[in-house]
């Protein structure tokens, strides 16, 4: 039988995890795939358009008087870089799809700069996923998507789209602009995910 000296407990657990072939960091990585857009909130809207045509839009305004939520999450992006604990506050998509009648299975989002990204409806409720405008407790800064963006901190990065605008529920998967290029269509960092073909 071992001996353990007397206050030994084994190392120390993290609450944090990193997924296969990532590595932490303690900064925020800026990377896009063109110019940051600069948009001024009093000029800003979401909308959010059903597989029938219904839209349903918000203000800037209108969307900030919804209920809040402040999740803390880590993020994981496809470059292989991870970053635990982040906080941020917003509206959840299950808010937002709140009164959207669909059988849609698929969304397409689309931002300024012309990104855009698909996933799954599935991906987006249940508490999985916020449209958000605030980190670290300051206004999101444009170069990490402000004024608001997508948050989906269970897939990769490239999926929590930055500077959103419209949520397109469609009936078939669309590809968005990195997946039209080779990456995976749902992009899960515990499966590794990261291109066509991967399981």
């Amino acid at each position: 039988m071992a001996v353990l000296t007397p206050g030994f407990h084994g190392r120390p657990r993290s609450e944090h995890a990193l997924p296969p072939g990532q590595y932490e960091v303690t900064d925020f990585p800026v990377l896009s795939a063109g110019p940051t857009p600069r948009v001024l909130t009093d000029t800003w809207t979401l909308t959010v358009t059903d597989e029938t045509g219904g839209r349903r839009e918000w203000s800037w305004a209108e969307f900030t008087a919804l209920p809040q939520e402040r999740p803390t999450v880590d993020l994981h992006c496809v470059t292989r870089w991870s970053k635990f604990g982040t906080s941020w506050k917003g509206v959840s998509l299950d808010t937002l799809f709140a009164d959207v009648e669909t059988s849609a299975g698929f969304v397409l989002v689309g931002c300024d700069g012309g990104y855009t990204t698909n996933l799954p409806v599935s991906d987006l409720l249940g508490g999985k996923a916020w449209i958000v405008h605030t980190y670290e407790g300051s206004p999101l800064a444009p170069v990490h998507g402000g004024p608001a963006r997508l948050l989906v901190p269970h897939l990769y990065l490239w999926k929590s789209a930055k500077w959103v605008r419209s949520i397109q529920l469609v009936t078939q998967d669309v590809p968005g602009f990195w997946e039209q290029l080779g990456y995976h269509d749902r992009g899960d960092p515990w499966r590794e995910q990261r291109y066509q073909g991967d399981q």
